[in-house]
């Protein structure tokens, strides 16, 4: 018997705003953090604390810089958050029946 695609979910990506931060960076090479703020419609609190956590899990990175004077912070997908997003995403759609 073999294990049901909901098994395979990462609970990591059940908040709606990590799910979508995941989905908005697994589109681009990078994004900066004011472009990432406004495609999700999310203050710049929350989407600090769901970067952070992100972060620590190893899924994103977190580049912290300078454009002239002013301070930026981009975020990318690690190689292994790129993996676990699409075997999550891969996970939904078999569920979903879409696969």
């Amino acid at each position: 018997m073999t294990a049901h695609a909901r098994n395979r979910l990462n609970a990591d990506f059940s908040n709606p705003v990590r799910l979508s931060i995941m989905g908005s960076l697994n589109t681009v090479e990078e994004a900066d953090f004011k472009t990432l703020r406004d495609a999700l419609g999310i203050s710049d609190s929350v989407l600090s604390r769901h970067l952070s956590a992100l972060e620590d899990k190893g899924y994103v990175k977190i580049r912290k810089g300078f454009v002239g004077k002013r301070p930026r912070t981009w975020a990318k997908l690690s190689p292994e958050g790129r993996v676990a997003f699409t075997d999550h995403v891969q996970a939904l759609k078999e569920i979903t029946g879409l696969a």
